[in-house]
């Protein structure tokens, strides 16, 4: 009671001490954040000093995933992104160094360039008009955020200053670049050497002692040996930090077991049956699949979600192969199925048989609505009112047909108004289902209005191809999927096997359940996919964490199902294993042992003595020069000809270390280039390569000189 008593005595006093605490404590907590978000968890790279914001590159590659219209995954729209990034930063840095910008003028110039040829901007005499420039730029920031069209697409001020910005970028690293090329040029000394090269010959008789003479389980090379080699040789085995992983895989798959319960569900669906009805307490008829009058509606409701009824006439070639002649072969409303087709069990009724052409040729005029598809912001008509103003123009059709041409100034459809309004498309072509039927399903000559998503189409059909039997379907599709009894057993095997080596064993315990282990050596930090597995960056992230030790392993969820991935091994970058380097250094350095026991065995002062010891014959070359090494039959073998040409006319080499062999070379003939009055020309060819050589060997230079931190790995 006393303590109580004091508790209470000095309550307010604990009150304060505990609200400074909790003050203290969150103070300190928004400080912390505010630090972190200030510092390099808001930084996803420094490029030469300058820091790119992760809000700011994240955006972009949202962006250019959009752009790609599901065509690029994340890591690669983030990858790409990262290029252009870095090049313009890396490129900026050198512009500021020089003091490089695009200045009015020169703007105005690049604009010219690039705007020239659209019509917004040409005067009465076809000329590119700058005051018709700056009119146009005014308005477009004075209606902004709202578009006009330039050369047919949509435009704001927004997109129009992106473009200026790229323009300026482009017209910035052009001149950049101008000033580089200006700085280049072929001496005439060089140009003289080029000569030289392409035009001194040299003849030469050799003899070749292949490397395959020596087999090469006659070279014992130690590990001490290949790790030399490769110290030699350091730029050759550098590599990036890396993963070497294995894994099990755990799919869920549907059984023959589950096979045969989709197929007895899409049997039942066949007859009618009686069906108790619980509220009611009544039995019930459930009409099936061969008595519906609705089949719509029954294929909606029995088929898989994504597989809804389709109501257009198919070809024959429409169906697959495998199953195509039992289908075309039923009568109206008999059943086919079930039949296996791809990954899917089907069960198809036949509908209707016609025949219908496998070709149309139809002119159209397309007056679109709000809301309509590919609708731009110019078009103001409802939908009612577009529908009135194409049963107007329907009914001056009628009467006037010869007057199409004149009304395609009402159709918002610009690609075929350049054909006068005429399509040509076959049956098979993926058209709008409501624009295809009436296309192919009535006569030569019909006009009619036709309602699609993209607005109303009067149409005319002008002629149809070959008559072909067409098919109308209802068919129920179910996918192939492991039933829930399945799923819950390779879920139990997963946690099984994953109970099984937390203790260890993780290839013993795999191969005793008969489990395929795969390994995946050398996966990069910002590696997406893994081999068998597919875009796994997940697993990638995981294996480069910093709490990630070897030997540690991990349950992944996958589109299959389950896989648990071990880490092997952690590969620091740097000079890599001498077990993974031996797999280049070994050849190499075999090569470098023949080649001494080879030179040991030569023998004698004459070349046919040395071939002849050698069991080797003595072989001839002509005309060789220095800009193209090649030995006609032994490939390129730059240092013996090199040795060659360092030759007099008469005098034999010392065994050469060739690519292929070693080699014994004696001059029968030296052919010096024609002196040339100048050089100049060949000076220009020279220097004109060396320009050539700019647009990617400047900026690789340059890109390989800069300060790069890059951070992705901590966001990706």
């Amino acid at each position: 009671m006393a303590v109580l008593n004091k508790i209470r005595q000095r309550s307010i006093f604990l009150i304060i001490v505990i609200a400074l605490a909790l003050f203290s404590f969150v103070v300190g907590d928004v400080l912390n954040n505010l630090g972190s978000s200030s510092g390099s968890d808001s930084v996803i790279a420094i490029i030469n000093g300058e820091e790119v914001d992760r809000n700011y590159f994240m955006s972009r590659v949202e962006n250019m995933q959009r752009q790609s219209s599901g065509q690029m995954t994340n890591t690669q729209a983030m990858n790409r992104v990262w290029d252009n990034e870095v090049r313009s930063k890396v490129m900026k840095y050198q512009y500021d160094l020089l003091g490089l910008s695009v200045e009015r003028d020169y703007m105005r110039d690049l604009l010219e360039n690039n705007l020239a040829s659209f019509d917004e901007f040409k005067n009465e005499a076809g000329l590119f008009d700058e005051y018709k420039l700056n009119e146009f730029i005014s308005n477009l920031k004075a209606i902004s955020p709202e578009t006009t069209t330039l050369g047919g697409t949509p435009i704001n001020y927004k997109t129009w200053t992106d473009f200026e910005q790229n323009v300026a970028v482009s017209g910035t690293q052009q001149a950049y670049f101008n000033m580089v090329r200006a700085g280049i040029t072929g001496t005439l000394t060089e140009g003289e050497l080029e000569y030289q090269l392409e035009n001194d010959k040299v003849d030469i008789k050799y003899v070749q002692i292949p490397y395959s003479s020596i087999a090469d389980s006659t070279i014992n090379i130690k590990t001490s040996e290949i790790n030399s080699y490769m110290k030699r040789f350091p730029s050759k085995y550098e590599v990036e930090a890396s993963r070497d992983l294995v894994f099990v895989e755990f799919k869920e798959e549907a059984t023959p077991a589950d096979e045969e319960l989709i197929k007895e569900s899409l049997i039942s669906l066949i007859e009618d049956k009686e069906e108790f009805n619980e509220a009611a307490q009544i039995s019930e008829t459930v009409v099936g699949f061969k008595n519906t009058q609705d089949n719509e509606s029954f294929v909606n409701t029995y088929s898989d979600p994504e597989y809804e009824f389709d109501d257009n006439y198919l070809f024959k070639s429409s169906f697959s192969s495998k199953n195509a002649d039992e289908i075309t072969s039923l009568t109206e409303n008999e059943i086919y199925g079930p039949y296996k087709d791809d990954l899917s069990y089907k069960l198809t009724k036949m509908l209707s048989i016609k025949n219908i052409p496998d070709s149309a040729k139809v002119r159209h005029i397309l007056i679109p609505h709000i809301g309509a598809l590919r609708a731009d912001e110019t078009v103001f008509m409802t939908k009612e009112q577009a529908k009135l103003r194409a049963d107007s123009i329907y009914n001056i059709l009628k009467r006037y047909p010869s007057k199409f041409k004149s009304l395609l100034s009402f159709s918002s459809d610009k690609v075929s108004n350049e054909k006068d309004g005429v399509i040509e498309f076959s049956f098979s072509d993926g058209f709008a289902t409501e624009f295809k039927s009436y296309s192919f399903e009535n006569p030569t000559g019909s006009i009619g209005v036709v309602n699609t998503d993209f607005g109303y189409h009067v149409i005319e059909i002008l002629s149809q191809g070959k008559m072909q039997k067409a098919f109308k379907v209802a068919t129920i599709t179910r996918l192939i999927e492991p039933s829930d009894d399945t799923r819950d057993e390779v879920f139990k095997n997963k946690s099984n096997f994953e109970i099984a080596i937390a203790s260890g064993g993780f290839q013993e315990i795999a191969e005793e359940s008969k489990y395929n282990v795969r390994n995946v050596n050398s996966v990069k930090e910002l590696d997406e996919s893994i081999p068998g597995l597919g875009s796994q960056r997940s697993i990638v992230r995981w294996a480069f964490e910093d709490q990630t030790s070897e030997s540690d392993f991990k349950s992944f969820t996958t589109p299959n199902g389950f896989v648990i991935v071990k880490l092997v091994n952690i590969n620091e970058s740097g000079i890599m294993s001498v077990e993974s380097g031996s797999v280049t250094a070994l050849p190499e350095i075999r090569k470098e042992k023949k080649s001494e026991i080879i030179k040991s065995r030569v023998r004698g002062k004459d070349i046919s003595t040395i071939a002849d010891n050698q069991k080797q014959t003595v072989k001839s070359a002509v005309a060789l020069n220095m800009k193209n090494p090649t030995l006609a039959g032994a490939g390129r073998e730059p240092l013996v000809i090199g040795t060659a040409f360092g030759l007099n006319e008469g005098e034999m080499s010392e065994p050469i270390s060739g690519n292929t062999g070693v080699y014994i070379v004696k001059v029968t003939k030296i052919t010096p280039a024609t002196e040339l009055n100048s050089y100049q020309a060949v000076a220009n060819r020279v220097g004109k390569s060396k320009e050539n050589a700019v647009n990617t060997q400047l900026y690789n230079a340059l890109k390989k000189a800069a300060e790069i931190e890059d951070n992705r790995a901590v966001f990706y």
